[in-house]
């Protein structure tokens, strides 16, 4: 293990600032990330077949909104390997196969260079995958062309962890929810306003339906072009009002009688993250399952239609029954009752791989009982009508901590199936990420501001 730090070491990274950034400073940085990688989406790679990668598209077209990927640029992994190489470690940690505390510094070290280098290691790996699967044209027979695409798509890999680093050290938030809520944002817009059919054409040009949903809705009169923007508004709602929901903790300070402080623990304690893991891990079963399809469109995992679409197996079932509520408000439960046990299976993966994921991720963030008694203690809180002491603390907030764990992930595993099922615009999961990452986003710029204001307010947040 030793030996794989050393080489993570060697690994290109961001040097962290030399003194604290401040918040023009922070949103500088974050919006030169930003620029870069909207030019890095509009580099195609050179040598595919437009053809093959337009068909990749139909195949995991919500899968690269939500990993902030565009399948046939040089960004066509996304964010991919960053949180696959989460969900692995995560997994080992939280199950105890590496036995790190990531509580103490030693630990997070150990965690956070073992996931640089399994994320470069990814990145190579998935865009061999993406190329030998066929998604740039048949590239059999010539080695060159081969490694060619495999080099564009992995050094796109690594800028966009790169970028990740910058965005976490110098600007605010992660690059993974800045590249998700940037790619969503883009798709929400479309999928709303465009006035482009599925040819790319202007839809009063030529014979067919433009992809916007409002300008369709104007164009036809159908009130079931309404559900998606319906469901948008009705996941933003709802996850703001969650947002703001929350648990608080009296205390007061040891020292000083009669002053105390309330400590807040979010309804969605672990708020987006299990859901970017369960999708992460899901875009890989969809690419392997597109992988070891054979001609026939079939492999162990299911079958694609002609227009690669799942048809049938355990791809089938993990994509979403996007018809399901249209049905059933056009022609009645009867008409739906096929489904049934597809939206059962469905939700029921997202709840619970979002309830297993909101467990680890708990556990390996330092948001677990003992870790925030620890910190508490260290603002020199304590329980009112107890003795300064962490067992205490700790005692208490295991009350809290677990249920809202297991809770939070349940929810935001819930509400993103159903997003999805009624076609939010940006896709059902997309909305629901970036409404969480802009709230967060909010949230750190208004502690920032804060912090610029009033300097000693500092302590407290950290």
């Amino acid at each position: 293990m030793s030996k794989l730090l050393q080489v993570a070491e060697l690994l290109p990274t961001v040097k962290e600032p030399k003194k604290e950034q401040s918040l023009k400073q922070m949103l500088t940085w974050t919006g030169i990330v930003l620029l870069l990688y909207f030019f890095l989406v509009s580099i195609d790679v050179y040598g595919g077949d437009a053809a093959a990668v337009e068909q990749a598209l139909q195949q995991l077209g919500e899968v690269q909104t939500v990993m902030g990927a565009e399948i046939g640029s040089i960004v066509t992994l996304g964010i991919a390997p960053i949180v696959t190489s989460s969900i692995v470690l995560q997994m080992m940690v939280g199950s105890e196969i590496l036995p790190w505390d990531t509580n103490t510094q030693e630990g997070k070290r150990k965690f956070q260079s073992t996931q640089k280098l399994l994320a470069y290691t990814l990145a190579l790996v998935q865009a061999s995958g993406f190329v030998l699967a066929g998604t740039f044209g048949d590239v059999t027979g010539d080695p060159v062309l081969t490694g060619l695409l495999i080099g564009q798509i992995t050094l796109g890999g690594w800028i966009i962890i790169i970028l990740d680093d910058l965005v976490q050290k110098w600007g605010f938030g992660s690059g993974v929810g800045l590249f998700i809520a940037a790619g969503v944002s883009q798709a929400v817009y479309m999928s709303m306003l465009s006035p482009l059919t599925q040819t790319g054409q202007l839809y009063w040009l030529v014979d067919g339906n433009p992809e916007g949903m409002l300008i369709s809705f104007f164009t036809t009169l159908e009130f079931t072009q309404l559900l998606p923007l319906v469901s948008t508004l009705l996941v933003f709602v709802v996850v703001v009002y969650l947002q703001a929901m929350k648990v608080e903790i009296p205390l007061t300070f040891g020292n000083v009688r009669g002053f105390g402080q309330k400590w807040p623990l979010k309804f969605l304690y672990t708020s987006v993250m299990p859901v970017i893991l369960i999708v992460a891990a899901l875009a890989n079963v969809n690419i392997m399952a597109t992988f070891l399809a054979g001609d026939d469109g079939c492999s162990i995992l299911g079958c694609f239609d002609a227009n690669s679409q799942p048809e049938s197996g355990l791809i089938y079932y993990l994509t979403p029954p996007v018809d399901f509520f249209q049905l059933l408000f056009v022609s009645g439960p009867m008409a739906v009752a096929d489904q049934i046990p597809h939206v059962i299976f469905y939700t029921g993966v997202y709840v619970i791989g979002s309830i297993v994921f909101s467990i680890f991720w708990m556990k390996t963030t330092g948001q677990d009982s003992d870790a925030v008694a620890d910190q508490i203690q260290r603002t020199g809180m304590k329980v009112p009508g107890f003795r300064k002491d962490k067992r205490v603390i700790k005692k208490v907030l295991d009350r809290y901590i677990p249920g809202l764990t297991v809770l939070s992930g349940a929810v935001v595993g819930f509400i993103a199936a159903m997003a999805d099922m009624t076609q939010a615009a940006g896709g059902g999961i997309g909305i629901l990420l970036t409404v969480m990452i802009l709230y967060r986003l909010y949230e750190q710029l208004a502690q920032k501001h804060m912090e610029e204001i009033h300097p000693a307010m500092k302590e407290f947040f950290q």
